[in-house]
């Protein structure tokens, strides 16, 4: 009986390890499926090599592939999100190559390149570089390839953000995009920002290109204050860039120097530190008409509008062309750029002309965003009446024609002039 039940248990015994051995290997065969480079583990003290990226806006080898950065998504599966700039046909094939800690092992996983449907006929886009995470591992940094085998000491390595969850630092963020031209309107721009902090913004993220050197004093008094936040944006390196919103056949890469791309960029970079994110241009204002800031004025419309992510604001034109000699102060004269508060006359609408929106959105709901809608999200999207906020836009008229009787007087703005 002995000798009987010891080999009874020697078989179930050897049983026990081919039926796990086997499910070792069907899971080796999914994982190599899903990363098709057989796993590498980097010699001792060289973890997780490659070149660290030191720009915002790396070229890749093929000169096709822009990477601005990589970004950690939970929301419907664990993967990367890396926001780039594509050929929207050139580019057929892309590679995650993962780096694990804390034995360095490297792991490959295909791309899904997903180019953004607002390019506006320009032959690059702001892209979603999209990869599934390897199992056990939260890597903390990540290359971008154009094939899964290679080596990784040539390849630009990009550290993953928002790894880690992180409470509020702020409720207000305003995404300024694509600062260029020798930017010199410093006027309105200070007011603007001042504006933005009585209505209460902790920052305001701004993607230069370039500006005067006045107006760089003006950014750096800003930053050492705290409420300015450069982000370097040399588009203009890598590609023809465009001064226009729509493809002009002119032989450019790319629209409004890659507006929608910084745009993209500033949501995920602000997702896990401020509550909401403000999507808009230097010089327009969301003026709240109900509410005497921003934070009353969007707790009201969370209330009235549950499981809103995106609330859109129209655009309203105050031609700098018509002034009113009020505000008339003599130590701005010598500012270069428009006082925002001797323009209080805006045009009216146009029949079959709708108004363009910007929009205040929480980036936690937001998986891409164009210039005045979001193409990708998971809340709703609610237009907000004018007579709760519209955008106060200061800028050369649309109707330039119009006599001075036929725009709107509109002193919203006024309200706010003391402070």
């Amino acid at each position: 009986k002995k000798h009987i039940f010891a080999v009874v248990t020697c078989v179930l015994f050897t049983s026990m390890l081919i039926f796990s051995w086997r499910d070792t290997q069907l899971q080796n065969n999914i994982t190599r499926k899903l990363f098709p480079q057989p796993t590498v583990a980097s010699p001792a003290g060289e973890l997780c090599r490659g070149k660290p990226a030191q720009n915002v806006i790396t070229a890749l080898k093929d000169n096709r592939t822009f990477i601005i950065s990589p970004y950690f998504d939970d929301r419907e599966s664990k993967v990367t999100r890396v926001i780039g700039i594509v050929h929207h046909e050139d580019v057929k094939q892309l590679y995650c190559w993962f780096c694990c800690q804390p034995d360095g092992q490297i792991y490959v996983s295909k791309a899904k390149i997903d180019v953004h449907s607002d390019r506006f006929e320009f032959p690059y886009g702001a892209t979603d570089i999209v990869c599934l995470e390897p199992p056990n591992c939260d890597p903390t940094h990540v290359s971008i390839h154009q094939s899964p085998r290679g080596n990784t000491d040539q390849l630009p390595r990009f550290e993953i953000k928002n790894r880690k969850a992180e409470t509020f630092s702020v409720d207000f963020t305003v995404c300024i995009s694509a600062m260029f031209g020798n930017y010199n309107n410093v006027l309105q721009f200070i007011q603007s920002v001042e504006m933005y902090k009585i209505l209460g913004v902790q920052k305001v993220m701004i993607y230069k290109n370039n500006c005067s050197h006045l107006m760089e004093k003006v950014l750096k008094f800003y930053i050492e204050e705290g409420t300015v936040e450069i982000i370097p944006w040399p588009i203009d390196s890598h590609l023809r860039v465009s001064a226009e919103w729509r493809f002009m056949q002119d032989g450019t890469h790319i629209g409004y120097y890659g507006q929608i791309a910084a745009l993209n960029d500033c949501i995920y970079r602000n997702m896990q530190r401020s509550k909401f994110v403000v999507l808009s241009d230097a010089d327009e204002i969301i003026l709240p008409l109900k509410h005497p800031d921003w934070k009353t004025m969007m707790s009201s419309l969370q209330e009235q509008n549950p499981r809103t992510g995106v609330f859109l604001f129209e655009n309203h034109i105050f031609p700098k062309t018509v002034s009113t000699p009020a505000f008339n102060i003599s130590a701005w004269n010598a500012v270069p750029g428009v006082n925002i508060l001797q323009h209080v006359h805006r045009e009216p609408d146009r029949k079959d002309v709708i108004n363009p929106k910007k929009m205040i959105i929480d980036p936690r709901k937001v998986v891409q965003t164009s210039v005045h809608s979001v193409l990708r999200a998971y809340g709703k999207s609610v237009n907000v009446p004018m007579d709760v906020a519209l955008i106060y836009h200061c800028r050369v008229p649309l109707q330039g024609n119009l006599p001075r009787e036929s725009l709107i007087r509109d002193t919203t703005l006024w309200r706010y002039n003391s402070s």
